[in-house]
């Protein structure tokens, strides 16, 4: 197979945590918050995503969390939602109180629902695995939606995940949430023993690490390796390139796996910190990819020399491998993207790179074989007893 096809092939087959600042009972905007029904919470936090606070009070004997939801929705009468993931720090697996318009009530009157959210998409009203009570919502005089409601947790609860979101309604149903910005970076912590409000990390650190780990996977698997390959199969041809050819070939794959690794090993590090997430699909292609990669580095130390008799199927071996390696390695940075939800021009720039890869390995290809060829008819020529001309 050509790195061509290698190429084609690849391309054919082919949130975060979010900072906040707490205030006691006694200081902060949050603070200075009054509810209706004389509620009162004993801690309160500002967040910092999307305008947003929330109050609560826990009461450890009974394992019951009342808790008090501000945030404004992106128009008029738009829905907000806040929630409990028990199982990671992202969407999927949520527990969540949704406060929406109430289905042909008087304006600016608020209904609350329940979800729990299972993968990417909303689903269904239905219960949550922790039993709720006084769920109640309104709209506030500065346009914020007030949303509350008393979730009874697991005993001995001391820090949850927090998520919370808005967004727009229309025709009475709920519409997706933005998918950038704030509305991806809305999420914490609560403190359930100490009572406070704390970042459960810091996420732009976090984006930055999920950025890395792509930018060092796109580079070493998806760009270095296939131009390794291209050195490898084309430049030999050339009697002028050897062993320069070989060198290079070396050079690309040994950097390209070691910056691998480095993604690899980031990559690693991400699934620590997302527990409850799993990308099975995209962790097992990558673990695949890091295996061979290791096993084609530790070949390289059994590699025979050119007139031993197992070299041909060394090298049988070792082309398939490394073949097998690019291909996976381009299918998973599109996994990865889709994954991350990169930007348009991120995966447009990323297909121009291996779409230049390919036409060079056209040209490339093109050029070895009318090489081949007529080393080939020169060869017929000299066993005919004619003298072959130099290349």
């Amino acid at each position: 197979m050509s790195v061509l096809g290698v190429l084609f092939l690849s391309f054919m087959v082919t949130v975060v945590a979010a900072p906040t600042r707490v205030a006691a009972a006694g200081g902060g905007g949050c603070a200075a918050e009054s509810f209706s029904n004389n509620r009162v919470y004993a801690a309160c936090s500002d967040l910092t995503r999307l305008g947003a606070s929330v109050h609560w009070t826990y009461d450890a004997s009974s394992s019951s969390l009342s808790v008090a939801f501000l945030a404004a929705p992106p128009s008029s009468g738009g829905w907000v939602a806040w929630g409990l993931n028990p199982t990671g720090d992202g969407m999927s697996g949520t527990q969540a109180l949704v406060a929406l318009p109430k289905s042909g009530g008087s304006s600016g009157s608020y209904d609350v629902q329940t979800y729990n959210i299972q993968g990417y998409t909303l689903g269904k009203p239905g219960p949550l695995t922790y039993p709720t009570s006084d769920l109640a919502a309104e709209l506030g005089a500065d346009g914020r939606v007030r949303m509350f409601g008393t979730l009874k947790l697991q005993n001995g609860t001391g820090e949850v995940n927090q998520v919370w979101q808005i967004g727009p309604v229309a025709s009475g149903s709920i519409v997706p949430h933005a998918m950038s910005g704030d509305s991806m970076a809305s999420k914490g912590k609560l403190n359930l023993v100490t009572g406070a409000s704390s970042s459960s990390g810091d996420g732009s650190s976090l984006l930055r690490k999920r950025n890395t780990h792509g930018v060092l996977n796109a580079v070493s698997w998806g760009i270095l390796l296939p131009m390794g390959a291209i050195f490898a199969r084309y430049l030999k041809t050339f009697k002028s390139a050897d062993p320069a050819w070989f060198y290079l070939h070396v050079a690309c794959q040994l950097i390209g796996y070691g910056v691998g690794v480095s993604g690899w090993a980031t990559g690693i590090h991400l699934g620590n910190l997302s527990k409850g997430i799993t990308y099975s699909l995209h962790r097992n292609i990558g673990i695949a990819v890091f295996a061979l990669g290791t096993l084609q580095i530790f070949a390289l130390f059994l590699r025979p020399k050119k007139d031993h008799k197992y070299r041909v199927y060394w090298n049988a071996y070792h082309h398939s491998v490394g073949y097998t390696i690019i291909i996976l390695g381009i299918i998973n940075i599109f996994k990865g993207m889709s994954i991350l939800n990169v930007e348009l021009k991120w995966k447009t720039g990323y297909i121009i790179v291996i779409s230049i890869l390919g036409v060079v390995a056209l040209i490339l290809e093109a050029v070895t074989w009318s090489i081949v060829l007529k080393r080939r008819k020169e060869e017929n020529k000299a066993s005919n007893g004619q003298l072959p001309l130099s290349l």
